[in-house]
């Protein structure tokens, strides 16, 4: 005969099994319960949740609408870097002369307060160059035969870029550093301020 103690074993081992098929049926039963009730609840609002769904796509078509209407009020002015040359005007001293496209995307003119042009380096540090006013690039030009001919006007202060208008621009700018150095950089960068203190920067991909 088996003592009292492990015959308690056996009868907590048999029972075990159907508190286990309890649970698992009450788990059922209220899965059942939910998705009951869910169907009621779709069944009693579906005016109302179809009413909410209206609702939120006419808000999304006003602001779709709103979106277009005034997309060209708002001022932007992108571009890009045509042609770089560079070179030594001594053993210290550089100049780099760049072509680039600007557009103004808005529907508006687009006042130019202040250009400034940097060489960047690979660390991401920004050198200032000094800028070339336009009459004077084109005796820089004149000067230092290896640059070429001058193209473009320069893009200069209170210089109007017209809404919906692309333009080519030349700006020059000496820095004080050898044209070796200029070489070594990651990109120039042209940084127009507009009049209203917005700056947009027009960077070299090279």
């Amino acid at each position: 005969m088996a003592p009292p103690a492990e015959t308690a074993r056996r009868a907590t081992s048999w029972r075990r099994p159907k508190r286990r098929r309890a649970s698992a049926g009450l788990r059922k039963v209220g899965k059942v319960v939910m998705k009951e009730k869910l169907r009621e609840f779709l069944s009693k609002n579906s005016d109302f949740l179809k009413a909410c769904g209206i609702g939120v796509a006419c808000v999304l078509v006003l602001i779709g609408i709103i979106l277009f209407i005034t997309r060209g009020a708002h001022l932007d002015l992108p571009g890009q870097v045509l042609k770089v040359r560079t070179a030594a005007l001594d053993d210290d001293n550089s100049v780099a002369m760049i072509d680039f496209r600007v557009s103004n995307t808005s529907d508006y003119p687009a006042v130019v307060r202040t250009v400034r042009v940097y060489a960047e380096d690979k660390n991401g540090n920004r050198l200032e160059g000094q800028v070339i006013a336009d009459p004077d690039a084109q005796r820089v030009f004149d000067g230092v035969p290896l640059l070429g001919q001058k193209y473009n006007h320069s893009l200069i202060v209170r210089d109007k870029i017209p809404g919906r208008a692309t333009l080519d621009r030349m700006n020059g700018a000496t820095f004080t550093v050898p044209d070796a150095k200029l070489q070594e950089r990651k990109r120039f960068v042209i940084s127009i301020e507009e009049i209203d203190g917005k700056i947009f920067e027009i960077g070299e991909v090279k």
